[in-house]
């Protein structure tokens, strides 16, 4: 019996990663350096049209090698990067330019735009983003909690500066002339503070916006750790709304009756329809032999213009189950709404808008505002925000007994988390109302 003797064939070398690989077509090179982390290299176009290389870092080679394809792919859709030593500022306003502006709504842009030239560039701008701590977060914002707004940026002094010039350019009183108000606040002598503090919803919200922007700095190696991640800040949001009662709401709607915008009122009651999302509704999202309404888009205001986009996000884009009420007023509506197409003729507009104009355009949202006002002062009604009418449906829907879940589909939030906490001062009113209804179990005088 032959015996078979195992050749000895040599095992090829597992190529090491210590020596570092270069990448197909000089795409980059990835190295382990002498304190274990992974070290990737690849070349990006600066702010100013330079080549230069760049280093991104991680625990693993993995992890480098994820951040550096990232980066490559940046430069690939022709992103720059800011020159070395940048500072919070200079990384914010790349980051709004080159990083984020294409993955943002319009309507969400400006509001980012807004927050960082406005809030975050005066208290961060000038900080050094690689040396950008936790503590330097904290007194930003504690600034920004403690400093009036007015005395800060001189605006009543600017106002009354302009109340000046406009005082002497009239040579005569004119009738029914607006009383130029005299110098306030910052603008007396000696000046007065009017405490014009940012509110905790606008800190929070710079909070977010600031720690959005450097998780994409982490990401793409510019910083070794998000430091704005897991800081605790005392802003607390607690939004204060007063919305109607049932009886109220009745009311209004009875007081709407036989008003162009009778059905829009009633959506908004009913369910809970933001005003953009009522004013970018269309024929076309409604079912009315179903009784299914579906809200895709939303009339919003670009530059100062009126544009149609996307609802404010991928939650709000729902569907929504209509009563019979509201099904017979949208058809009534309807009726209406043809009936002004055919005596518009050649000047209607057609968008398939469900509110428009009476030429068929969309509807102007402070006009709307404007006519909301208007019928609760005839009607007598206590003023509450158009808004309102939103946190009004919510409020009647918990009184009933729907859930906090079925009350978050209804709105489009995206967790009930966020329900709980805009509707929490909701819940108490109703909660102490319900407790109050045992009071009389109690003998006289405990």
């Amino acid at each position: 019996m032959s015996s078979v003797t195992a050749l000895a064939v040599p095992e090829e070398p597992e190529e090491s990663r210590r020596s570092g690989r270069r990448n197909v077509n000089g795409e980059g090179t990835i190295r382990q350096r002498a304190g274990g982390r992974w070290e990737g290299r690849a070349y990006v176009v600066t702010s100013d049209g330079r080549e230069i290389r760049r280093s991104v870092y991680g625990h693993t080679w993995e992890e480098a090698h994820e951040k550096l394809t990232r980066l490559q792919a940046a430069r690939m859709n022709g992103a720059r990067v800011p020159v070395g030593g940048m500072t919070v500022g200079d990384y914010l306003l790349h980051w709004l330019r080159e990083i984020v502006r294409d993955r943002l709504r319009d309507t969400t842009y400006r509001s980012y735009e807004t927050v960082i030239l406005v809030h975050l560039v005066p208290v961060l701008g000038r900080k050094k983003l690689a040396s950008l701590q936790p503590s330097d977060i904290r007194a930003a914002f504690n600034r920004l909690k403690t400093v009036c707004r007015c005395c800060a940026l001189g605006k009543d002094a600017a106002r009354e500066e302009r109340a000046q010039h406009t005082r002497a350019a009239r040579t005569r009183p004119r009738k029914n002339a607006r009383v130029i108000p005299g110098a306030r606040c910052c603008a007396k002598t000696p000046p007065e503070c009017c405490g014009e503090f940012l509110a905790d919803g606008t800190i929070r919200y710079a909070h977010r916006v600031l720690r959005v922007a450097l998780q994409d700095a982490f990401l793409e190696g510019l910083v070794t750790q998000n430091v704005a991640k897991n800081l605790r800040l005392n802003h607390r949001y607690r939004p204060h709304f007063t919305p109607w009662t049932s009886g109220e709401a009745r009311e209004f709607l009875e007081a709407a009756r036989g008003g162009r915008l009778y059905a829009l009122y009633v959506l908004a009651l009913m369910l809970g329809l933001r005003k953009g999302e009522l004013l970018g509704l269309r024929w076309s999202d409604i079912d009315l032999d179903r009784g299914v309404l579906r809200v895709r888009t939303s009339l919003q205001r670009v530059n100062g213009q009126l544009r149609l986009g996307p609802v404010k996000t991928d939650s709000s884009a729902r569907v929504v189950a209509m009563s019979a009420s509201c099904v017979r007023v949208l058809r009534g509506h309807k009726e209406r709404q043809d009936t002004e197409r055919d005596a518009a003729g050649r000047t209607w507009t057609d968008h398939d808008l469900v509110f428009a104009s009476a030429r068929g355009t969309p509807l102007e949202p402070r006009n709307v505002t404007r006519q909301f006002d208007a019928l609760c002062r005839r009607a007598g009604l206590r003023r509450i925000r158009f808004h309102d009418l939103r946190h009004t449906c919510a409020t009647l829907l918990y009184e009933q007994g729907v859930t906090i879940d079925n009350i978050q589909n209804v709105l489009g939030h995206s967790s009930p988390t966020i329900t709980k906490m805009i509707y929490v001062e909701v819940t108490e009113i109703i909660q102490r109302g319900a407790a109050d209804r045992l009071d009389h179990l109690f003998p006289d005088g405990d």
